[in-house]
């Protein structure tokens, strides 16, 4: 909607005539660099009308985007077929030792959502730093963990074919990582986390051995992503679960207020009296944390998967292309 057609509905006033003081450095690019053509509405002058009719709202504490965007976001379900070539593939041929490596797009416009420009997001299960390219796209600073340091070297190597500046990564268990402070103390020098975005290894699904239509993908023996009991990935569910409650409580100290959680994971399949709803057992474990609350989900729906004959010609298997986007906020 264009100025022209909500300006008879409400009285709009030059942004720099109400706020001729305002600290432009805190509203988004967008906003900033046509400063002089913005007008402000509503009965508090807190809704910002740029002439191509793209709103903000000064009270927008969470992100940069316009309300357009953001309805688009809040969407619960979508789908996306990602490039794995090419330039929207963003260097996937070296990204791809990891068996699950998440596209970059995808993870760039979570962080757009739940960050300003230049917060800080962390990912503790970095793998090959899908969440780190995806800050550096967003303009967004990032520090990431994991294990496995082969992992770590492939995000430098795709960073640096992608031309984009490194982000901070630390090699090893974030867990003791976490409880020795030292090493993330110095990342933030007293700064906070506005966004911890992880996809955690799971459930022990990689750890075992292949069957069915999974041989085609990873073949028939077992493909951990490490060899470390501490990895999550060589976990039983129980132990699993409790280790990433006990993750992010380590991380809670570093958050911000109202900072966001937010953490992928995929049901694993029945097994006979056993429904494996994993989401569901994740929410209500992280619901335990006191000042932590899940607020929601999406469902991502990744079309690029290849479908296999599961269960044919005997049974129903189903080919779950789709994961699972939790969300939870820090309250307190």
């Amino acid at each position: 909607m264009s100025a022209d057609e909500v300006g008879s509905l409400e009285e709009f006033t030059p942004f720099l005539e109400v706020y001729p003081d305002y600290d432009l450095s805190t509203l988004p690019f967008w906003v900033a660099e046509d400063i002089e053509n913005a007008k402000v509405y509503g009965n508090k002058k807190r809704c910002v009308i740029m002439p191509d009719g793209q709103k903000y709202h000064l009270d927008n504490k969470l992100n940069d985007m316009n309300g357009r965007d953001w309805t688009l976001f809040i969407n619960s379900v979508f789908a996306t077929h990602y490039p794995t070539r090419g330039k929207e593939g963003y260097a996937h041929e070296i990204r791809k030792i990891h068996p699950t490596p998440k596209p970059p797009q995808l993870m760039r416009d979570l962080i757009y959502f739940f960050t300003k420009h230049d917060e800080i997001v962390f990912d503790s299960f970095m793998g090959v730093g899908g969440t780190l390219i995806g800050a550096s796209l967003a303009n967004r600073r990032a520090l990431g963990i994991d294990l496995n340091p082969e992992y770590i070297n492939a995000y430098k190597a795709a960073s640096k074919e992608l031309e984009l500046d490194e982000q901070s990564t630390i090699c090893g268990d974030c867990i003791e990582i976490l409880e020795k402070k030292q090493a993330v103390d110095h990342f933030l020098n007293g700064e906070k986390i506005s966004l911890m975005l992880i996809d955690p290894p799971y459930g022990n699904m990689m750890s075992k051995e292949k069957t069915g239509g999974d041989i085609s993908v990873y073949g028939k023996t077992s493909t951990p992503f490490t060899e470390s009991e501490k990895d999550l990935g060589n976990m039983d569910k129980d132990r699993f679960l409790d280790t990433l409650k006990k993750s992010i409580e380590l991380t809670l100290p570093y958050i911000k207020a109202r900072g966001y959680i937010v953490i992928f994971i995929k049901d694993l399949q029945p097994h006979k009296k056993e429904v494996n709803l994993l989401h569901a057992e994740v929410i209500n474990k992280i619901n335990e944390i006191e000042t932590v609350y899940y607020k929601g989900m999406k469902i991502w729906s990744d079309e690029s998967t290849k479908l296999y004959p599961y269960g044919y010609p005997f049974c129903f298997v189903a080919n779950q292309i789709h994961q699972y986007i939790l969300v939870f906020r820090k309250e307190k």
